[in-house]
């Protein structure tokens, strides 16, 4: 066992016992999640690429890992950070955490006051930080200090496929695209998770999967019936071309996203994004819906939202959080645009919100 640091931008130290990969100076963005299972989701989400990940649950690793819950093709996140990691035995098929990580080169750290460094992160904001081991920590404050803002960074490159691929295959445990589908969706991929494609599945719901890199005439060269655009990690303002795709699309196609989708689509109407104090990270976050006054509880994870004076007239906001009344949901008629922030596909947390693929589906 060895000492490990995490040090946050503002200067506020956590020291724990490294495990997983070895620690390499590794920085990004500190964010805490305060979901219980769903670790290896959380972990293989895109959209956490280039964020160190706090889970708030005491501890982590005791169901191991199974290939068939991997959101995408290995660990996107930069670190993980707990309290205690689970070292028994696990299911036969399945492997253990801290194998999990030295596979795919990410370093973790235990041991750490994870509530206080919660609350540090809430009261404060998320921030970058960096993890190191006690020798490297000259090496460690200087790039701690030079590290860009997430709101500097493009993360998107990094996670997207390289080409258009038809009916993707998404491996064990996942559905198989549908034979004779209903409908047929262009998906653009800025980080998307397997369980969207699933769920698009379950509609019968045929998918293309584009680049990011894709434009109006990539998109319309395949017949699609919509436009989606997928959740992704870092800040939408960033992204000029896929807002540009967006806006291009908005007239010629019924176009529809989730999570950093949804800011795209903000934008792209017109209306702006700001970054949040410390996000929504988790499984538990309660929306409303405007429309039917019905709560549920739903799967979040983003640091970005929707600022409500920017949105134009005629957009009407389809959910809110009900614990801090920011915009869960947009849509216009006029427009042809649905949008979601949370995560219906859940994986991990509720399904309550699982009918907004049917939804979506029904819009177009």
């Amino acid at each position: 066992m060895k000492k490990a640091i995490l040090k946050l931008r503002d200067g506020k130290e956590f020291e724990g016992i490294a495990f997983g990969a070895d620690v390499s100076l590794d920085a990004g963005e500190a964010v805490f999640n305060t979901g219980i299972p769903g670790y290896q989701e959380i972990l293989t989400d895109p959209s956490y690429n280039g964020q160190i990940v706090t889970l708030t649950s005491p501890m982590i690793g005791n169901y191991g890992i199974s290939p068939s819950d991997n959101e995408s093709d290995g660990i996107k996140a930069t670190a993980l950070v707990i309290r205690k990691l689970y070292r028994g035995p696990v299911m036969a098929g399945r492997i253990t955490l801290d194998e999990f990580l030295r596979e795919n080169g990410i370093p973790g750290i235990e041991n750490i006051d994870t509530r206080a460094l919660t609350l540090h992160l809430r009261n404060h904001g998320s921030q970058n930080a960096v993890l190191f081991y006690p020798e490297d920590r000259e090496k460690a404050e200087k790039k701690l200090a030079s590290f860009p803002l997430i709101t500097e960074r493009n993360l998107i490159d990094g996670v997207s496929v390289r080409k258009a691929i038809a009916d993707p295959d998404l491996g064990e445990g996942f559905m198989t695209a549908p034979k004779t589908p209903d409908l047929h969706f262009a998906v653009i991929d800025y980080g998307i998770k397997r369980s969207i494609i699933n769920s698009l599945y379950k509609e019968n719901i045929k998918v293309t999967l584009l680049p990011h890199t894709a434009d109006i005439s990539d998109v319309l060269a395949i017949h699609p019936d919509a436009l989606f655009l997928s959740n992704g990690p870092g800040d939408p303002a960033l992204l000029k071309d896929a807002v540009k795709l967006a806006s291009d699309a908005i007239g010629k196609l019924p176009v529809e996203g989730i999570c950093l989708g949804h800011q795209i689509i903000t934008i792209a109407i017109g209306g702006r994004t700001v970054k949040m104090k410390f996000g929504h990270h988790g499984s538990n976050h309660p929306v409303r819906d405007m429309l039917t006054g019905r709560t549920f509880v739903t799967a979040q994870n983003h640091g970005f939202m929707s600022d409500q004076d920017s949105l134009p007239a005629g957009t009407e906001i389809w959910f809110r959080n009900a614990n801090d009344e920011s915009i869960e949901g947009l849509f216009s008629e006029k427009l042809n645009v649905r949008s979601v922030q949370f995560h219906p596909e859940a994986a991990p947390g509720p399904l309550e919100a699982s009918a907004i693929f049917r939804i979506f589906k029904e819009s177009v």
